[in-house]
């Protein structure tokens, strides 16, 4: 079977696992996964990584296939979104060990148009998830300067609040997305609050 012939089954199993179809999903994963194991064979080859990191980071991009697979887009190839994920999470992986990472243009070039709306919806996904994780009224004065692109004084009137209240608020939010997004509230066991 050819790639795309191959990979088009693929991405039929996986739209009928979006539809709720479990055999199906089991199928896909029990067919992508030898792939995407030779794929993180290949990459850690490529940028230098032990053999032995390839199956953590196959592990890492199931988990990330589980999680995100809503954000895959139906209508395009399925190829594209599996390889920016392991490329992605072994750039993770090598950058959590202190590795620094060098991306060859040419490795990117080939997946960057078809990542790009993947990529975004991933991101959006990411970004709303860390939103909802603040308290109000940082969370809607994030939603209003960052996302709405109101000014600090609209927001200011909108919210009842001083303007240099709304530029600390936002400070901090922003900070603490920061935080929330490196992982870093998990790593030194800090709380809610700073």
């Amino acid at each position: 079977m050819n790639t795309s012939a191959r990979e088009e089954e693929w991405a039929e199993w996986m739209r009928r696992a979006l539809d709720g179809d479990g055999q199906a999903y089991q199928r896909f994963l029990l067919a992508v996964t030898p792939h995407l194991r030779a794929m993180a064979r290949r990459r850690c080859e490529q940028f230098g990584a032990p053999a032995s990191e390839a199956e953590d980071v196959v592990q890492e991009v199931l988990l990330a296939v589980h999680l995100k697979r809503g954000t895959w887009d139906t209508t395009r190839p399925i190829g594209p979104w599996l390889s920016a994920i392991v490329r992605n999470k072994l750039i993770d992986s090598l950058r959590r060990r202190g590795r620094h990472v060098d991306v060859p243009i040419e490795d990117v070039m080939e997946t960057v148009a078809s990542d790009d709306e993947a990529e975004d919806a991933m991101n959006r996904l990411d970004a709303m998830n860390l939103l909802e994780r603040l308290k109000d009224p940082q969370r809607d004065i994030v939603r209003s300067i960052s996302i709405g692109g109101a000014g600090i004084r609209e927001t200011a009137e909108r919210l009842k609040m001083s303007e240099g209240a709304v530029r600390v608020a936002l400070h901090r939010a922003l900070k603490k997305l920061a935080a929330l997004y490196r992982g870093e509230e998990y790593r030194s066991g800090r709380g809610e609050d700073e």
